[in-house]
């Protein structure tokens, strides 16, 4: 995992919290929390600070996952608004995920491994094959909710097929509506 996403879990719990919450989660999950953005750290480090927040908030490691993403999403924005200009809604971004937004996370990092999302856009929403061997799946959700909010919609995440249930892969259906 990269170290930009330590970074931006780190921004994400203190906003929330504060800097003795994080210092508590790094405690509790045996983690090390010098964390460069370009470094590659191992993905149990990662879930090991999912699992210490699980415990500490009593949400499911799925849900503080889904948390996480909708929190990061806006950092992520206000980082690399390049990824972002070209856009105006919540679908128009994800139908370019595979071959402008993934294809620059991997010239910035050239480690980086990144989902695929297989799209297709249905009636009245999109229907996502989402495969990662990370299978953060509840990651994904929450960037899709909170590029939704990001972009002024609300966002429905079905998920009718789950690699946790196991499922070869994950299926997405988004439905979003404009807020106001």
């Amino acid at each position: 995992m990269k170290g930009v996403i330590f970074n931006i879990l780190e921004r994400v719990v203190t906003d929330a919290f504060d800097e003795d919450t994080w210092d508590d989660l790094l405690d509790a999950s045996g983690a090390d929390g010098a964390y460069t953005s370009m470094g590659t750290y191992p993905d149990e480090e990662l879930m090991a600070l999912v699992a210490a927040a699980s415990e500490r908030t009593g949400m499911s490691s799925a849900e503080v996952v889904r948390w996480f993403g909708q929190r990061a999403l806006p950092l992520l924005a206000d980082a690399h608004p390049e990824f972002f200009a070209e856009h105006s809604t919540t679908f128009e971004l994800v139908h370019r995920l595979n071959d402008t937004i993934h294809a620059e996370v991997r010239t910035l990092y050239p480690e980086a491994i990144v989902p695929t999302f297989d799209v297709d856009e249905r009636d009245d929403h999109l229907e996502m094959i989402y495969r990662s061997p990370r299978r953060l799946c509840h990651l994904a959700i929450g960037f899709l909710e909170g590029t939704a909010t990001y972009f002024g919609e609300v966002a429905t995440v079905h998920q009718p097929r789950c690699m946790h249930d196991g499922a070869p892969h994950c299926v997405l259906q988004l439905s979003v509506a404009r807020v106001g």
